[in-house]
């Protein structure tokens, strides 16, 4: 009984602080997004008169920065889907065709795939620029997302392999003696039973692309194509910063990773072979 009442106090001990370095830079972020610019600079832990004054002036587009900003909400949108939609889709027929179908050096692709991974993102950054300019993609979103599916693909193909491993093999047996083709396997036994790591690989290659800045400067030069992230970089810029504005304006952009997580959590922890028979 004590050894239980003390493994529960340690694993309190170690998760206050990891929730208290969690949850104090939102709350900070909160109370900006809620302060005029003299409560901001007393420092106070909550403003004296609560303002939603800053919201106002980003969701009517009514300061300089923010002239684009439903134009850049959209475009990041875009990005985040278009990059989560192509990456789910290579990633999947990848893993597939890899644990499944045991598609020849699919081992050895996957490997040099991820070794990808041994260069920081922020090394490829110049090599991706001069990529996309021969094949005259600059400025242009596309370019964007492709970026992104190249550096999501790799994990994405690697996790679900791994999850697809798991499956049992005798499902696939089955199939096969009641005539399944290859596309009905996958469409009808693999996809439903690896619903959960798809979402989860969804939801990162979204939020991978939601939270890009590097890639999403150097590849974009117009203000109207550009992403909220470079767009809120942007204030650094001013002489006279509006960090109240800003703060709103970050307090929106956060908001739709917090929905998304918070819509599919269940699928992100239910079990990876649910509903499979037993081996």
């Amino acid at each position: 009984m004590n050894r239980t009442w003390w493994s529960e106090a340690r694993l309190i001990l170690i998760a206050i602080p990891i929730v208290l370095w969690t949850v104090i830079p939102i709350y900070h972020l909160l109370v900006l997004s809620i302060s005029d610019k003299e409560a901001m600079l007393a420092g106070q832990l909550w403003p004296d008169k609560p303002t939603l004054q800053n919201f106002e002036i980003v969701f009517g587009q009514k300061h300089y920065y923010l002239r684009d900003f439903w134009r850049q909400f959209a475009n990041s949108a875009f990005v985040a889907l278009a990059t989560g939609v192509i990456t789910l889709t290579i990633a999947t027929f990848a893993a597939f065709s890899i644990s499944r179908l045991k598609a020849p050096g699919g081992r050895m692709i996957m490997n040099l795939a991820l070794a990808t991974y041994l260069i920081p993102a922020a090394f490829l950054a110049i090599p991706m620029y001069k990529t996309m300019g021969n094949y005259g993609l600059l400025n242009t979103q596309a370019s964007l997302i492709l970026a992104m599916v190249a550096l999501a693909s790799p994990y994405a193909i690697w996790v679900l392999k791994q999850a697809s491993d798991k499956l049992p093999v005798e499902l696939d047996e089955a199939a096969r003696i009641d005539g399944a083709s290859t596309m009905q396997l996958f469409r009808l036994v693999y996809v439903p039973l690896m619903a959960p790591s798809l979402v989860a690989i969804g939801i990162y290659a979204l939020l991978l692309a939601w939270n890009e800045y590097l890639y999403a400067f150097l590849l974009l030069s117009s203000e109207k194509d550009v992403p909220l992230a470079v767009a809120l970089g942007l204030f650094l810029g001013a002489d006279d910063s509006p960090w109240t504005v800003l703060m709103a304006t970050g307090f929106i952009y956060a908001l739709p990773p917090a929905a998304i997580y918070y819509t599919f959590r269940k699928y992100m922890v239910s079990g990876l072979t649910a509903g499979a028979v037993k081996s």
